[in-house]
């Protein structure tokens, strides 16, 4: 075989045929990239090859939790028409439960698994536009793990979080579901303090000192107005030390330490994924001159 995995990623992108289709064309052509195109093209696949150059950034984000394990799943199109159709929605929960039975590590990987490129080379038939499996996190939930998830605005945002405590109940489930709408709110980059970068903190550490000498603050006393500032940097990257959107009274930690006692166990923080549709998508913006233009072409 002379060509890779990513060969096959790479003319999937390039023609927007499913992976075993670009597989096989591989296989024809003896990996050559560009014979591997013009044969998928002989073959009536160049309508997907156009729809590969369009840009995917509308679609939904979906979060399914069965038992100890839960999926948070981004699937893009490109418009928020196509997004919100019964039958797009129907190809997301599809993706997911799959996802969710299978052991699949990526989705270089998932897109490799005929069953799944058919039904996006299907969706991408029946519906016209291109569609692209853009990421998925996976969290399989360990002893005394308790999953909830948070789907924002019909599918804009969406939080998956795993809780560890020894009782599991209907005051734990309502946390759960409450740290979800904090990270999908307040948006932590880390759980805790001891989770930050140090690197990130460090360079943080510098940022602020130059702040304080450039405010004209005296050398001895710039360390200390940076010790002050970094738990403001806290509060706002870790979500335990973040005011707790309910009641910014007191903090995430704080609620967490309510709930822990109410309850009679400990209660702690696992792990957290949250996804933002399109985050990171560059989306193409057409002036009216192009739009007459693009429209001329197909006339």
């Amino acid at each position: 075989m002379n060509f890779t995995n990513k060969d096959i990623m790479k003319l999937r992108e390039i023609t927007g045929v499913g992976m075993m289709d670009c597989k096989r064309a591989l296989q024809e052509t003896n990996g050559d990239m560009d014979e591997a195109v013009k044969y998928l093209r002989e073959k009536g696949m160049a309508s997907a090859a156009k729809k590969a150059s369009r840009i995917a950034a509308e679609g939904l984000v979906h979060c399914q939790v069965e038992n100890n394990v839960a999926v948070l799943l981004e699937v893009n199109c490109e418009t928020d028409f196509v997004a919100r159709s019964d039958q797009f929605v129907a190809l997301v929960e599809k993706v997911a439960a799959y996802i969710l039975n299978h052991d699949i590590k990526d989705v270089e990987e998932l897109l490799t698994i005929a069953q799944i490129s058919t039904l996006v080379a299907e969706a991408t038939a029946a519906i016209g536009e291109k569609i692209s499996i853009r990421r998925f996190e996976k969290f399989v939930a360990g002893q005394n793990g308790v999953l909830e998830s948070y789907i924002h605005m019909g599918g804009k945002i969406g939080v998956v979080v795993e809780l560890q405590t020894a009782v599991s109940n209907d005051q734990v489930a309502e946390l759960g579901h409450n740290v979800c709408m904090q990270i999908a709110a307040a948006k932590p980059d880390v759980v805790s303090v001891n989770d930050v970068d140090p690197a990130k903190l460090e360079a943080e550490r510098e940022i602020l000192a130059n702040q304080a000498r450039n405010e004209g603050k005296p050398e001895a006393i710039i360390e200390k107005m940076v010790v002050g500032r970094i738990q403001k940097y806290y509060k706002e990257v870790c979500l335990l030390e973040q005011p707790y959107v309910k009641n910014d009274e007191v903090n995430v930690k704080g609620e967490i330490a309510r709930v822990a006692k109410a309850i009679g166990a400990e209660i702690s923080v696992v792990r957290f994924a949250k996804y933002e549709m399109g985050q990171g998508i560059e989306k193409r913006v057409d002036t009216f001159a192009e739009e007459i233009a693009d429209a001329l072409k197909n006339i």
